[in-house]
């Protein structure tokens, strides 16, 4: 496989970045409750979870939930969230795996959160969240499926997703992932949302970067879910270079100083612009009694920003990160191969 590498001008100011981003206040977020002007969005925590259920596509459906149980689990760490500065939050559980839209507007109503749900579906973990339809069906016919998602809303509940979900496996793309990404790519190209594919390592990302090019789409659309897995630095310069959102997304509390070195080495390069960080926390599951342990959403606030700005970032540079960066990247309009 070839990628087309293209050389992409390195800014050497990230407060010049960070003023350019500044005037993109045009566009808009979907959330559960409808478009959010980008200029609203505020503070954002880019992949989260709120309820996950791992049973597999045969066996799912949202009886296995209490949704006003998920919700009293749930609603102190989102308000925890928002009165640290949080104002829109991405919930990243696709179909087959716990995606909920209705749960998830209860919750934007009574928390006043803008919260973002999706289509697409989930790859990663030998396909057992994949649905049966997805195995016989061709990239047109899914991509068909998640376009009348966004085009009608979700099943009978009108409401829209506000970007696509899909995952992947660890190692060189199967013929069934790659149709996944394909899909993604022809539901970017009518839809304009932004892809965020769980992928890990860096020979998969890439992999998907060469069929996004092949389909026409820009690397501007695809947001690396989990790079923090990639442990070679370098790959992750060459992917944000090409246009690729890099998402480093496992911030908890025992890992804090190794996100900020990978914040550093995209900042030392001009790349901080391309920087997406989240927490992946939360998760009620609906097999273990009350949900099971439940990760706040604040480590980020509490630990892993206070030690960037020890470090030297700037409110600017912060700013850049928390809010500029994750609302240029899912902004949802149409970015092609030029």
């Amino acid at each position: 496989m070839r990628i087309r590498i293209r050389i992409i001008p390195l800014v050497v100011s990230v407060i010049v970045l960070s003023q350019c981003y500044s005037t993109e206040n045009d566009g808009f977020i979907m959330s559960v409750n409808g478009p959010v002007p980008v200029a609203e969005a505020g503070i954002c925590l880019p992949h989260e979870h709120i309820l996950v259920d791992f049973i597999g596509a045969d066996s799912i459906n949202d009886n296995r939930w209490n949704r006003q149980k998920v919700i009293q689990k749930a609603l102190p760490y989102l308000r925890g969230a928002k009165n640290v500065g949080c104002r829109t939050f991405f919930e990243c559980t696709p179909a087959y795996l716990g995606r909920d839209p209705l749960l998830l507007k209860k919750l934007s109503d009574t928390t006043g959160l803008n919260i973002i749900t999706n289509t697409g579906y989930y790859g990663a973990g030998q396909d057992k969240y994949i649905p049966k339809h997805a195995f016989a069906e061709s990239a047109d016919e899914i991509a068909a499926r998640w376009i009348a998602e966004w085009e009608n809303g979700i099943g009978n509940t009108g409401i829209k997703p506000g970007f696509i979900k899909i995952g992947v496996g660890s190692d060189d793309l199967s013929d069934l992932h790659r149709k996944l990404i394909r899909a993604a790519a022809r539901t970017h190209l009518k839809t304009g949302l932004t892809i965020a594919s769980h992928t890990g390592l860096a020979t998969p990302a890439f992999a998907q970067i060469g069929v996004l090019f092949e389909e026409g789409v820009s690397p501007e659309a695809f947001v690396w879910v989990h790079a923090q897995n990639e442990k070679n630095p370098r790959a992750h310069l060459m992917a944000a270079k090409l246009g690729a959102w890099i998402s480093f997304d496992g911030i908890d509390d025992d890992n804090v100083n190794s996100y900020v070195q990978l914040i550093k080495n995209m900042k030392e390069n001009y790349l901080l612009n391309k920087v997406l960080l989240s927490q992946d926390a939360g998760w009620y599951r609906p097999e273990e009694i009350n949900g099971g342990y439940y990760r706040g959403y604040l480590t980020l606030f509490q630990k892993l920003i206070p030690q960037l700005k020890s470090e030297g970032f700037t409110g600017a540079e912060i700013h850049q990160l928390t809010a500029l960066n994750p609302a240029k990247a899912f902004s949802v309009r149409i970015r092609k191969d030029k």
